[in-house]
């Protein structure tokens, strides 16, 4: 007795040859639509699907397979005589393989088209059909991966069918599939901030070599539903990348892209920036970046919200990196960058748009939206008023010391930052590493000599307020000219007081950036 394979299928690569092989194997082929006339012009001979319902497609073709000769030919359990005699009764022949790819959902839920026409790309047959099969695994294969064919011809050549073991997994790959697919949707329709059920849409990219660490597995997989930086990006030269790779990456990218109206260079190490820098060149900026931790950049990753030209791509060849990022690349730049075999040349082209943040706990899923604000209605809360230079300044500190884990302060002189302090267990230890930082790189123990460097007034920005004096007294006595900091501590008196006492300008922003 001949088998049956419904096949109805969006991606329709390798299917003529699969389906060739199922036709030589004694399979009849029954499809509908489109693939109906693929399967046709490639020589086969399917039969339609309403030759096996005896019901027309309709409602411009959102009712073809829903029907119990489909169904009831997919779940009936073969060993069940009461399902045997069921079928035979009402007539319905068994199905013993689907092929089915789902409508393209994912590949235009996020187009510039209508909510209307977004629904006309949500499948109902096929994950139907999909999950009637894969409910009754140990009879019938289910095939939603291209890649599959393979491994089920390889099977039913040696066997005559596929294995339970193979029906079982491709089984799980349809829930697996049909979840994503149906939590894509719900985020679309539903449209809440924090649902009742917390659903994930992903897709992996790629099994990365390991994690963090070499004894951590790993993988890296996008969004089905929304764009974003760290997606669809354009990989121009060098190896694969890593998991601590990407997870730089991302860092480095949002600090950039924090600067909307100037030309901005990040250095990142250890998902810490190690040096930021805004400029009127490309060379100047990526020069600029460098001269603030020239140390610490070796073996990191750059972030350029600009396009990079020859002249900064020599410069960037003359230190070790592991990236180097940008919106573009000159071909001559892209020639002289790839000289470097294994540096990563990222061009990218979706622009920062993560709306949620998710931290993983043990049993359980923190949620939180994107720390994407940023106070820019200073109050100066000192006697002594701030320049417009100092402002300036304290603006740009601001903006990095948001992407710095706190405890996290940055010295700056409104340009570069020359100081970086962060992930220390009190501010003031934070405060006493980003000076000292910035006064290593400028001229060792020579306070002049750091100062000379610095082309504007040397700021400090934190990204919480003060518990205590103590960071205004260090800052007075390291010839700090200017704080800007949250506030919002039950001793702000005290802070305001010591900036008072040293003539310190200090501003509260009202608004704390913690990163941990």
């Amino acid at each position: 007795m001949k088998k049956r394979a419904l096949i109805s299928v969006s991606d329709k690569n390798g299917l003529t040859e699969f389906a060739q092989f199922l036709e030589q194997n004694n399979y009849e082929l029954i499809s509908t639509g489109g693939t109906f006339k693929h399967l046709k012009e490639a020589g086969l001979s399917p039969i339609q699907i309403d030759e096996v319902t005896n019901f027309p497609e309709m409602l411009d073709g959102r009712v073809k397979t829903l029907h119990p000769k489909v169904h009831g030919g997919l779940l009936a359990v073969r060993d069940n005589e009461e399902h045997m005699k069921t079928v035979a009764e009402h007539e319905i022949g068994l199905i013993d393989m689907v092929i089915v790819n789902l409508y393209p959902f994912f590949e235009n839920v996020n187009k510039n088209i209508s909510l209307d026409e977004k629904v006309e790309f949500i499948d109902i047959g096929g994950p139907s059909m999909l999950r009637s099969a894969a409910k009754n695994f140990k009879s019938v294969a289910v095939i939603t991966d291209v890649a599959d064919y393979a491994l089920v011809q390889q099977e039913i050549s040696e066997n005559g069918d596929s294995t339970i073991e193979t029906r079982k997994k491709l089984a799980g790959k349809v829930f697996n599939l049909t979840s994503a697919y149906d939590a894509a949707i719900s985020k679309m329709l539903l449209e809440e901030e924090y649902p009742t059920y917390l659903s994930a849409s992903y897709k992996k990219v790629s099994d990365l070599r390991y994690g963090e660490n070499p004894h951590q597995s790993a993988a890296y997989y996008v969004s089905t539903f929304e764009n974003g930086a760290m997606k669809d990006f354009e990989i121009l030269g060098g190896k694969e990348l890593s998991f601590n790779n990407l997870r730089d990456m991302d860092l480095c990218w949002k600090v950039v892209n924090e600067f909307k109206d100037e030309m901005a260079c990040c250095a990142v190490k250890h998902s810490t920036p190690c040096g930021v820098a805004i400029g009127t060149t490309a060379l100047e900026t990526y020069a600029k970046t460098f001269e603030c931790d020239p140390v610490s950049i070796f073996g990191g990753i750059i972030g350029m919200n600009y396009k990079v030209d020859a002249a900064t791509a020599e410069e960037l060849n003359k230190t070790f990196l592991e990236i180097v990022m940008a919106i573009d690349f000159d071909e001559e730049a892209l020639e002289i960058l790839r000289k470097k075999k294994n540096l990563r040349i990222i061009k990218i082209k979706n622009p920062v748009s993560d709306k949620q943040t998710w931290v993983k706990i043990d049993g359980g899923i923190l949620v939180q939206d994107v720390d994407d604000q940023f106070s820019t209605d200073f109050k100066v809360v000192t006697e002594t008023q701030p320049t417009e230079e100092q402002k300036k300044a304290l603006l740009f500190s601001q903006r990095v010391v948001k992407y710095v884990k706190s405890n996290a302060i940055v010295v700056s002189n409104g340009i570069q930052a020359f100081g970086i302090g962060g992930g220390q267990v009190n501010r003031i230890w934070a405060t006493e590493q980003a000076i000292s930082r910035a006064k290593e790189i400028d001229g060792g123990d020579s306070p002049t000599l750091w100062r000379q460097k610095f082309s504007g007034d040397l700021v400090l920005a934190s990204d919480a307020f003060f518990p205590f004096r103590d960071v205004v007294d260090f800052c007075a006595k390291e010839g700090i000219t200017a704080i800007v900091q949250p506030g919002g501590s039950v001793k702000d008196a005290d802070s305001i007081a010591a900036a008072n006492e040293h003539g310190i300008p200090m501003m509260f922003t009202g608004m704390r950036h913690f990163l941990h």
